[in-house]
């Protein structure tokens, strides 16, 4: 049993296969996703490892949680989520980056998210009811759900009962989704199909329960160097455009004074 990936939603799009087929896909981002603690058999009874994803004003984290960030030396985290793990050999060490390769192409995963919020619903779109009849008497109830109780016995509406009230925004689990493709350059998971969940809302992705895993699945996971991004990977590889810049002026500069000097000996010596 491996741990999971904490992912933001960006939306839906479709890749095109190279037989020219088209596969819509829903793109989930990992931003900054990391190890901050561990759970282990000794202290807590059981093992895990303990996620934190996107990145939080310090404004909006209260002290104890900043102190545990600190501890891990990680920055401050938007979601946090814990995955459990068979033994501690499934443990990522503490500050590890999950890289996007976690999850190889072709094989299954469960993503859980909070569906999209409705509001105030009726019954009729919340529950799939039929309504009461369009003429006989009806008059500005025609979309109510009707009696709701029985009679003297029991006298009252039982706990359950289907009715108007909130809608959506409930946690779900869709299981034996595909993975079509991966980016680890940008951090992308591509799915095919939908997921639950609004564009720019967390999910939890994890290897599917039912049905055997690939043989070529990294363990205890893909990573990253520990504690380092890898756009600031990129960044220590790469001048920036100011630092070439001031390169390419101090070349010229170091030039200009040899060739200023060599025209005016020449000048003196005419």
């Amino acid at each position: 049993m491996r741990t999971g990936v904490i992912a933001k939603k960006v939306g839906m799009t479709r890749l095109f296969q190279e037989d020219g087929r088209h596969v819509p896909v829903t793109v989930l981002a990992l931003e900054d996703c990391q190890v901050v603690s561990h759970r282990t058999a000794d202290t807590d009874g059981y093992f895990a490892v303990q996620l934190g994803a996107g990145e939080a004003k310090q404004k909006n984290v209260a002290k104890p949680q900043r102190e545990h960030f600190g501890k891990a030396g990680v920055g401050l985290k938007q979601r946090v989520a814990e995955f459990r793990v068979e033994n501690e050999e499934g443990l990522v060490p503490v500050g590890s980056l999950i890289s996007a390769e976690h999850f190889v192409a072709g094989q299954k995963v469960d993503i859980t998210g909070h569906t999209q919020g409705k509001g105030f619903a009726g019954a009729m779109k919340r529950w799939g009811f039929g309504g009461l009849r369009a003429t006989h008497g009806v008059s500005i109830s025609h979309r109510s759900h009707g009696s709701t109780g029985n009679r003297q016995d029991p006298g009252r509406v039982f706990k359950g009962k289907k009715m108007a009230g909130h809608m959506g925004d409930r946690q779900r689990t869709q299981m034996n989704l595909e993975v079509v493709r991966t980016d680890a350059d940008r951090g992308l998971l591509f799915i095919k199909g939908s997921v639950p969940g609004s564009k720019n809302s967390w999910m939890l992705v994890r290897d599917a329960i039912k049905l055997p895993l690939p043989e070529d699945l990294p363990f205890p996971g893909a990573v990253v160097e520990a504690g380092k991004s890898q756009d600031e990977t990129a960044a220590t590889e790469t001048p920036t455009p100011a630092e070439q810049a001031a390169t390419d002026n101090g070349g010229a500069a170091a030039d200009a004074p040899a060739t200023e000097n060599g025209a005016a000996e020449e000048k003196k010596e005419d």
